[in-house]
């Protein structure tokens, strides 16, 4: 926990001199005081209520028992299993099949899934998604992430404002700062400088949740075989909202970026096939058997056939996923 907080300093640090920087190269002395105001306040901020903006920034919508009663029975029965406090759970109206966890702590942490994740898992899939995000709760891995999404968000805002200023305004060079060339550099360097920082904390944060998370729900195929699918389907469809915020990326258990451009060089995750090959090599040291077979699907077979994750007395077909009193039709295996 420690280490965590230590890196969490560290990270805000690296982004609020870059703000800072951003700043000084436009503004000179003036610009670096009014940057280092607006970054303190930034701070502040997304200490206390990153989880918060986060959920918003994607249009998460809350649920509980009431209107999505099997999805949240899933997060709890899984975040009893971690040792963990039910975290609040939110479901993404979004066709990708994606999922996060944020908050600054276990006991004020929330998971997301999109509508796409459950149309396209079945239920140990699922179940090995939604450990895998409780695993980075466990880690405290959360609180940085969501802050990296917070202020890397707002360094290409500022970059994107810089970019409208250089086109519609004046390129004045005077002693305030270095005009239009320092602009021109604040616009180029501080999103990349960010996105590095933001992926320096990413990568291994990533290997270390699959680990957890394929403990927490018993069988590490599960989610090789969720992160398969996922991988296959994220790439064909765009995930306009996290286009629009790319400081954000590195949240999602993938990439939800389609890769064009920029974003295509400077990845916030692991190679899914690296990833894959891990939890294989996880579960040979479990004495998990069964094979993840190449049409993407579920593990040929299990050491168990149980569902850890299951609520007793639960059969019959699944229900449709109701959010805000409208239900948005029947999941095709995400309970079942």
């Amino acid at each position: 926990m420690p280490m965590n907080y230590a890196k969490t300093a560290l990270l805000l640090a690296a982004l609020t001199a870059i703000f800072v920087a951003m700043g000084a190269l436009v503004g000179g002395r003036s610009g670096l005081m009014v940057a280092f105001v607006v970054a303190l306040v930034m701070n502040i901020v997304s200490l206390w209520k990153s989880d918060t903006m986060v959920l918003k920034m994607f249009k998460a919508q809350e649920v509980d028992r009431s209107t999505a009663p099997d999805l949240v029975d899933l997060v709890h029965q899984l975040a009893q299993r971690a040792e963990l406090p039910p975290p609040r759970v939110y479901i993404l109206n979004n066709p990708q099949p994606n999922a996060f966890a944020t908050g600054r702590s276990p006991s004020r942490s929330a998971v997301a899934v999109s509508t796409g994740l459950m149309e396209t898992l079945d239920r140990e899939e699922l179940a090995g998604v939604i450990a895998h995000e409780l695993a980075h709760i466990k880690n405290r891995d959360t609180l940085t992430m969501a802050v990296a999404a917070t202020i890397g968000g707002a360094v290409s805002m500022f970059a994107q404002y810089l970019q409208i200023g250089a086109i519609f305004g004046s390129g004045r060079n005077d002693d305030r700062g270095m005009g239009m060339i320092g602009t021109l550099a604040a616009m180029i360097l501080a999103p990349l400088a960010a996105m590095m920082v933001q992926m320096s904390i990413s990568r291994s944060r990533e290997y270390a949740a699959d680990r957890m998370g394929a403990m927490i729900v018993g069988n590490p195929l599960w989610l090789a075989s969720a992160l398969q699918k996922i991988n296959a389907k994220a790439r064909q469809i765009i995930n306009r909202r996290a286009e629009e915020i790319p400081a954000a990326a590195h949240m999602f258990i993938i990439n939800p970026l389609n890769g064009r451009g920029i974003d295509s060089m400077f990845s916030t995750h692991p190679n899914v096939d690296n990833r894959i090959a891990e939890l294989e090599e996880l579960a040979r040291e479990m004495g998990v058997a069964g094979t993840l077979s190449a049409d993407a699907g579920s593990p040929s077979s299990s050491e168990d056939g149980t569902d850890p994750a299951a609520s007793p007395g639960e059969s019959g077909a699944p229900r449709d996923v109701w959010i805000a009193g409208q239900s948005h039709g029947r999941p095709r295996r995400p309970w079942g």
